[in-house]
């Protein structure tokens, strides 16, 4: 199909980098929509993992052509970071690689103001990356951001910058005890970062339409997952961006009635990272089997994720949110070596049956989830190529996933590698 959007259907850190690499074989452009550096797609090809933060995962093929667009916040260090990091690893990304001119720009201070904003809160933190990305999208809804176009012309970069840091040294000085930042500074790091960005800069917002109307075929994929929308997630714990598929029309520039496909990702399980009501949440003695199996810490800040139960009721919310028809489940091999398997039919609060969501994460928190058990296959299933081979419990898993989240399984990972995966189920 020309336009597919892949999202995430849990709480994020679902594997949508290994299913973006595996969907972007069949695709000519692909598109990375919100977000910023605090996402962490990893990617394992040959046993050699790649993290990426801001460059789509379709990059790892060659002669695709990747774009950072307008909805993406970017931090040019960390951008030209993971550029290096490409290039010494020999992948090519020249005339390859496009970034947005619309993109809002991270600056020193919105990181300082995410680190000390949480640290001030204490027990009620939301347990942010700290690189910057809410403050930004702050700046950005409060009109005072400094988008890519605005680095690019050195008298309008001046005005805004040093306005900017005026602005932000008094917040800092006065609320959080901080000296600032010097403009001078500030300014000459960004020049520098400017003169290797320029050269991938450019209107994607017209590229993106024009590749559509020549009915190439495009990937937009989205960071963080469907619960950490701003809008639709357990806010406040949430980032600061859609991360759900009508975040691609906003995020790019395209009108809803150009994208034919939403595709969910989930894991065969539910993890989240920081904060925030987690009800299928493990044991402690479970928690940590399951994490050290899964490598369940995160691709970008190395913490450890909080591992639970598949909730099918909060995948079935995010499949009516995206109109998801199909998704990928991730990671069904951690799950080998647990002989009784539990998933979320429902939820109770205060005595009552709940088949939706809660309406505020404090009611959310409150709620105890109810369960249906069924037997795990206690057998290895990572080098297993086809459906029909997984072992029967492990059929009857998914195909109970399927019929609680109303969408079909059409992909399963068996493991981290690109091999490991079932299609056409």
């Amino acid at each position: 199909m020309p336009a597919t959007v892949i999202v995430g259907a849990q709480w994020g850190d679902e594997g949508k980098g290994k299913i973006i690499d595996l969907l972007a074989r069949d695709s000519d452009i692909i598109v990375r929509f919100q977000g910023g550096n605090n996402a962490g797609h990893t990617v394992v090809i040959d046993r050699s993992e790649f993290i990426l933060h801001l460059i789509p995962s379709g990059i790892l093929h060659k002669g695709k052509i990747c774009i950072i667009a307008n909805g993406v916040v970017v931090n040019p260090k960390a951008l030209l970071d993971e550029i290096d990091a490409l290039d010494k690893r020999g992948i090519d990304i020249d005339r390859r690689l496009f970034v947005s001119t619309s993109c809002h720009i991270i600056f020193p201070y919105h990181w300082k103001l995410d680190q000390l904003k949480e640290e001030k809160k204490g027990r009620g933190k939301i347990g942010t990356t700290k690189k910057g990305i809410g403050p930004c999208y702050a700046d950005k809804a409060a009109r005072s951001g400094i988008r890519l176009s605005d680095l690019l012309n050195d008298d309008i970069f001046k005005i805004k910058l040093k306005d900017n840091i005026d602005e932000k040294n008094e917040i800092l000085n006065k609320v959080y005890g901080f000296g600032g930042f010097s403009f001078d500074e500030v300014y000459a790091e960004y020049i520098g970062y400017r003169d290797r960005i320029k050269r991938y800069a450019t209107d994607t917002i017209s590229m993106i339409n024009e590749a559509l109307n020549e009915n190439r075929r495009l990937l937009f994929e989205g960071a963080q997952g469907t619960f950490l929308d701003v809008d639709f997630g357990t806010y406040p714990y949430v980032t600061s961006s859609n991360a759900t598929a009508g975040g691609a029309c906003i995020g790019c520039g395209i009108s809803p009635s150009r994208i034919d496909r939403v595709f969910g990702v989930v894991k065969a399980y539910t993890t989240r990272v920081g904060e925030g009501p987690f009800p299928t949440e493990f044991s402690d003695e479970l928690m940590s089997k399951v994490r050290n199996k899964g490598k369940e810490f995160g691709a970008t800040t190395g913490r450890p994720r909080r591992c639970g139960w598949f909730d099918a009721v909060l995948v079935r919310y995010a499949v009516m949110l995206n109109d998801l028809k199909e998704v990928a489940v991730t990671k069904l091999d951690v799950l080998d070596n647990l002989k009784n398997l539990k998933i979320c039919t429902g939820y109770e609060y205060k005595g009552k049956k709940l088949d939706a969501l809660p309406s505020s994460a404090e009611m959310f928190s409150e709620i105890k989830p109810i369960y249906e058990q069924l037997p795990g296959w206690m057998c290895n299933i990572e080098d297993i190529k086809n459906y029909k081979d997984l072992p029967e419990n492990a059929k009857r898993y998914l195909s109970r996933i399927s019929e609680l989240i109303n969408a079909k399984v059409s992909i399963v990972s068996v493991g981290s590698g690109r091999e490991q995966t079932i299609e056409s189920m």
